[in-house]
């Protein structure tokens, strides 16, 4: 395995498979913080892909593990970032070393399998106007907890169902074309300096553009990572729902795909009000409120009981195929506790954001005159 991207089709590259004359140059990019745990599991796949040429460069963001050991066993080229960067930064970093026209990212806790860069390729080759591509996480993740298994398998069916011409951007597995990449100006590593949604970001401003970054069905990655109830809670919350929210606030624009659609928002408007109205069953158990029967109540719980069923039956159907009713029920719970707190945080932020705009205008007139 070497360290540099081939410079003729002749010579060896990273990969073990056939040549592919003419095809384009992959630079794949793995930002590592800490990685060891899986990041050799990750590399060994890349060594075993099938498709030249390529290049991989692992970037090491001040990792105080063994990181750059297991970069450089498997001949990867590693590069230090100088300070901790983020997933983003180092990214960024990355890029800047990277001699392919394809800019590949790859996160660390990921195994691809032997044709992903073969079926990357192929996209940019078939469509010369292709900015971007991205895939999703496979069915079969690596741990077999209840919450790994149901955050994988809600992420994959959720790319599955959606348009494949995108409107974001997915960096565990996606690619770019490294002058539409630096044209943009990578990842916004000073406003995402942790993991959250820069990708996204990126993507939303590639596809504004009028640029089109592809979803790819086929392409399907396998992923490493054990979720536990707080990181779970951290990530969806404070890395993704209440950036995001921010970013629709601030561009004026709300996209109708992957976990934006109207069935979604709907849903989000139904848990709030599940909550409500159990929270006021509970005070009327307790004789705290007397204006409304205990009936009414569970009367009212039944029907948006069944409007979220309706409205979520074919992701909740897609649990039960792959992992039977006693999963199936669970996810359900999950589903609309992440309906909930999603859509607690966008009221909160709406809140904050119009409250503030009058004395942010005010401010704005002050420095004017």
């Amino acid at each position: 395995m070497n360290a540099s991207l081939p410079q003729t089709e002749s010579e060896t590259s990273l990969g073990e498979g056939a040549k592919t004359v003419g095809w384009p140059r992959l630079s794949v990019i793995v930002p590592a913080h800490n990685a060891g745990l899986h990041l050799s599991r990750c590399l060994e796949a890349l060594r075993t892909c099938g498709y030249t040429p390529f290049e991989v460069i692992v970037v090491d963001d001040c990792s105080t593990d063994n990181t750059r050991q297991i970069a450089e066993r498997y001949g990867a080229r590693c590069v230090r970032t100088p300070q901790t960067m983020g997933p983003g930064g180092a990214r960024n970093l990355g890029v800047r070393h990277a001699g392919g026209e394809i800019v590949v990212f790859v996160d660390a806790d990921v195994v691809i399998p032997p044709d992903a860069l073969r079926a990357i390729a192929e996209e940019f080759k078939r469509d010369p106007e292709l900015a971007g591509v991205f895939g999703s996480y496979d069915e079969a993740p690596a741990w077999s907890d209840f919450l790994s298994q149901y955050k994988n398998l809600m992420h994959h069916y959720v790319h599955q169902i959606s348009s494949e011409r995108a409107v974001t951007f997915w960096a565990g597995c996606g690619a770019m074309r490294k002058e539409v990449f630096e044209e943009f100006g990578g990842f916004d590593a000073q406003k995402y300096s942790k993991p959250s949604i820069e990708d996204i970001e990126l993507g939303f401003r590639v596809t504004q553009a009028g640029r089109r970054i592809r979803l790819s069905k086929r392409l399907q990655v396998k992923h490493l990572k054990r979720w536990t109830v707080g990181g779970l809670l951290r990530a969806d919350i404070f890395y993704r729902a209440v950036p995001w929210t921010k970013l629709i606030l601030k561009t004026g624009r709300l996209p109708r795909d992957l976990n934006l659609t109207h069935g979604s928002r709907v849903s989000a408007g139904l848990a709030g009000l599940l909550v409500l109205a159990a929270v006021a069953l509970g005070l009327r158990a307790a004789g705290v409120i007397e204006w409304v029967s205990a009936g009414e109540l569970l009367g009212l719980l039944a029907v948006l009981v069944v409007l979220l069923l309706g409205l979520n039956w074919r992701v909740y159907a897609f649990f039960r195929r792959r992992r039977g009713w006693r999963f199936a029920a669970g996810a359900v719970l999950a589903h609309w506790c992440y309906y909930f707190y999603s859509g607690v945080v966008f009221v909160l932020c709406w809140a904050a954001h119009y409250l503030r705009a009058p004395f942010a205008d005010r401010r704005a007139e002050q420095k004017r005159r």
